[in-house]
């Protein structure tokens, strides 16, 4: 039985910047527990505390205390945060250069870097990979930084591949991009995360990863 569901944490992580997404969000996941600990200890306290003292109307150093910590707190949330949207920011000089058009209810490839290589890709009905299956895979190098443009012809998509820790909107006249670097081959399937129309979970994203050499060996043969 599979019990994937069941499943509490990621997925495995095939990029460097799901790994930093993974560490970030296990890092905010401590401070918050730490958090709740504490706020549930002082509610036992107070709920099982039979004395009231009702000279105190104020104590500084406590209101001093309960600004200053939840700063810190914003602190050692704000600095990973902002070191994972530098990272996936535009890496400079990338090999490979894709083009990616979102359509009702379908996507659209282009290798801009090569002559003549651009297809669609759409949902094929199989009874193994249900809804992720496509007729024309997306094929890229693994350890080679690539950057993909992505845009709409109609409404607005989302191009979405959750192992890969990466999604961006296809909106229609502007451009967007993103950083594609994987750590090794394998099959990494996504979908449109907007919804974008009655057959919005019918456009799904499969992107194969291979070897440099075999890359370059399906470009001569495409």
């Amino acid at each position: 039985m599979n019990l994937t569901w069941l499943n509490l944490t990621f997925l495995d992580s095939n990029s460097p910047t799901m790994e930093q997404l993974i560490f970030f969000h296990d890092h905010t996941l401590i401070i918050l527990m730490m958090i709740t600990m504490i706020i549930a200890y002082n509610m036992m306290f107070l709920f099982l505390n039979k004395y009231i003292n009702m000279k105190i109307m104020n104590n500084h150093s406590l209101e001093l205390i309960w600004t200053i910590l939840p700063i810190i707190m914003l602190i050692f949330i704000a600095f990973p945060s902002l070191q994972i949207l530098y990272m996936m920011e535009e890496k400079k000089n990338p090999l490979i250069s894709i083009k990616t058009m979102g359509h009702q209810w379908y996507w659209s490839y282009e290798y801009t870097d090569f002559k003549d290589i651009k297809f669609d890709s759409y949902l094929l009905n199989s009874n193994q990979l249900r809804l992720l299956e496509v007729d024309n895979r997306l094929i890229l190098p693994f350890k080679i930084q690539i950057r993909n443009l992505i845009s709409a012809s109609d409404v607005i998509h989302a191009w979405t591949i959750p192992t890969l820790g990466i999604k961006t909107d296809a909106i229609p006249g502007r451009m967007n991009q993103l950083n594609i670097y994987m750590n090794k081959p394998g099959l990494y399937f996504g979908q449109c995360s907007e919804i974008c129309g009655m057959n919005h979970s019918f456009m799904p994203i499969l992107l194969e990863s291979i070897s440099i050499k075999m890359f370059i060996s399906w470009i001569k043969n495409y």
